[in-house]
Order: C-alpha cells, then structure tokens, then sequence
C-alpha cells in the first residue's frame, strides 16, 4: 500500500491503493461461505409510511401505490407497499475484504417474491459466495476480480421477499487511474437551454399506469415499453439517495462517531486535501476529488440507485395489478453529474411460466445523451389477465 501524502494522524490523502497477490487470493478464498455482519448497514428495518415516502422521494418515484393512503386502500394490495427497489432502503450491500483495492458494482440479479407491505419487519442475510478471476486488463481498468455476495430479504413471517445477487468488480487503483484520461469525456455535460427545456417537459409528462389494468392478453412480443428520464443529475439527486436510507455501505456518520470509526478502520477514509476533513470512500458519489482517486472523471451515481430508476421504469408500465418477478441489470458506465439517462424498453417473450403465472421478458436499456447504453439488462413481469386469474 502506498503511504504518499499523509497527514499527521496517518490518514492519505488518497485512497488505499494495493495490487493482487496470492496470499490475498488465498485469504479471499478461506472466506467463502461467510455471513457477513450487517449491523453498520442496516438503515430502516420497518417498512414504516415515512421510510416508503423518503425512498419514493430519493429516487424520484412519484407512483401514489406507494405513498398515497386512500389511493393505495382502493388498489389491489388494499394498502400502502413499497416499491420493489425498497430492500436498498433496509440494507443495500455490504463490502467484504479486499483491502486497498477499488471497487465498482457491475452486475446486479433480483428475484421477486412477495411484495413489501406497510409495517413489515425487513431482516437481510448476506453470503460472500466467492469471486471470478483475476481477470485480464482491459481498456477500463487493469486486472480485476469480480466478486458475488447473495443478499436474502425475509419479513417478520420468515418469508423471503427478495434475493439479490450483487456482483462488483475489484481492481487495482493505480491501473484503473493511468486509464483514466483515455476515458475523458466533457465534463458537465453542455446542455442548451433548449435541450433542458425538452428534458423537464419530457419528464413532467411522464406518469404510471396506475389502477387500469395493462392485461397480458394486451400485450404483443415488439411492444416498448414508455420512457421515463432521470436527469440532469444534480448533487441533490445524489445526496436525496443517501437521505432515502439506501446508502452508504457503512452508514456515514458525522464529527466524533465518524472519527472513532475511521481510527478503528482507517482505510474506510481518506483527507480531502481542499477540506482537510476526513471522508469516507463512499464519497466518490458526491465528492469529484475522490471519484477521481477511483479513476473516475467525476461524481457519479450508485449502482443500486441506477437499479431503482430502471425498476421505476417497469413498475410505472405494469401498473398497481403487475408483479415484478425478475430484474437483471449490468453497469456499463457511470452515470456522472450533469447527466441524462433515458429508460426503456422492450418485449421479446410473453409466455405462461412454471408458477402458472402469465409473464413477458423484457429486454431493457438505459442510454445517456451520449447514446451509451449504461445498463444494458432484462426482466420479468407477471401481469393480470382478461379471465382475472391473476389480477
């Protein structure tokens, strides 16, 4: 590990930089299997009305199923739930080892099983199940590992509600910051005021389904699904995640409980030399510096707020009687401040699954103004049909 800039308390200025070796392989490997300890990552453990309302608001979700009491009693659930997304909000990940190497979540697979109703307790187990590599260097970073931890969401029944399946990538910070001015890109995004007057009118024209039913007979194999548009990304659209209960990974903490916890950890945080406060390593999602510590061009957003925004997406076109099974999702790019990413989405299958349930496969895709798709994924969404079956 590198000890360049470091200040009188020992914390760098950078982030901890270290590179693979076998003994770290061997020590990932013994860890296989491992329950991880939950406990600094835990943010809401019920579905309370407010803790619905502040995610919905986090994310930019405005679908009154979630956050509307009389709207909700005459729907299908009777009652308030929560958004899908919601089992970020009761715990949204965990980091496990790998001691000064970088870190981006790639890929995230869900599996969907019983909706998350108002009052419930969300209790979250999560297993390291291991890792693929190292991996050869690519034009994106240098040799890294990908890593899998399955995260398991049970409510107060034993129930499991969700599995989540994240997978990040793990790479040798120096490697991926000698890439970084081959990945420059123009930095804030320059908008017309034309531009952005079409952006907000797209957006405020946008609204769910809602209570009519979208039937499955309905539907056709090529029919896309509506647009929705997130952006531009501004500091308080990343800074409304965190104040939703999603995020950080652990929690961020403030003055004294914040310090006690780095000088127990010291490579959870780093010196902003502008400041010359200590930040965590999840700064690299609102603060320039430290996102280009990462190799990055500047702040950018959270794997599993970009995940939110695409199930806000499907949940808006299914409508209150739809049920979202599946959703897969890997992360091609950032998505930085001054950003527009554009939601969307098609079907290619429509069928009558194994539970007997009447389903269509989406392939979705998400594409910035720079026509990058930066979630390229799919889903599986179980709808109502003419005969009330499943409505």
């Amino acid at each position: 590990m590198t000890t360049t800039e470091t200040t009188s308390t020992g914390f760098e200025q950078k982030l901890a930089t270290a590179t693979f070796t076998d003994e770290m392989l061997d020590e990932m490997r013994a860890l296989i299997g491992t329950e991880l300890r939950t406990e600094g990552s835990v943010n809401n453990e019920y579905a309370d009305r407010h803790a619905i309302l502040r995610f919905c608001e986090g994310i930019g979700d405005g679908n009154p199923l979630w956050t509307d009491e009389a709207y909700a009693a005459d729907s299908v659930n009777g009652g308030i739930v929560a958004p899908p997304a919601f089992i970020f909000a009761c715990l949204g990940s965990v980091q496990v080892g790998w001691r000064g190497l970088g870190g981006f979540h790639a890929e995230t697979d869900i599996e969907f099983y019983k909706p998350i109703r108002l009052g419930d307790k969300i209790t979250a187990t999560i297993v390291f199940d291991g890792f693929d590599g190292p991996i050869e260097a690519s034009n994106f970073a240098g040799r890294r590992i990908k890593d899998y931890l399955r995260q398991e969401y049970r409510n107060q029944d034993g129930e499991l509600v969700a599995k989540f399946i994240c997978s990040r990538m793990r790479f040798e910070r120096t490697e991926m910051q000698k890439k970084r001015e081959s990945r420059k890109i123009e930095l804030p995004h320059p908008w017309t005021p034309e531009e952005i007057e079409q952006i907000e009118h797209d957006i405020l024209a946008e609204t769910p389904r809602g209570s009519t039913p979208r039937l499955w007979e309905d539907v056709s194999v090529g029919d896309e699904l509506d647009v929705i548009t997130k952006g531009p990304m501004g500091l308080s659209d990343f800074i409304a995640f965190i104040a939703s209960g999603a995020a950080p990974i652990p929690r961020i903490a403030a003055h004294g409980v914040a310090l006690r916890r780095y000088a127990k950890h010291p490579k959870w945080a780093f010196r902003d030399p502008n400041t010359h406060a200590l930040e965590p390593v999840y700064a690299v999602h609102y603060n320039d510096y430290a996102a280009s510590l990462q190799g990055a061009q500047a702040a950018y957003d959270v794997g599993v707020q970009r995940t939110s925004w695409g199930i806000q997406h499907l949940t808006d076109w299914m409508g209150d009687a739809g049920f979202l099974k599946k959703v897969h999702g890997q992360y091609r790019a950032h998505v930085y401040l001054s950003d527009v990413v554009r939601f969307g989405g098609k079907i290619v299958d429509k069928y009558i699954d194994d539970e007997g349930d009447h389903v269509v496969s989406v392939e979705t895709w998400a594409t910035n103004q720079r026509g990058q798709n930066v979630m390229p994924g799919s889903a599986i969404i179980k709808l109502p049909t003419a005969v009330g079956s499943d409505a």
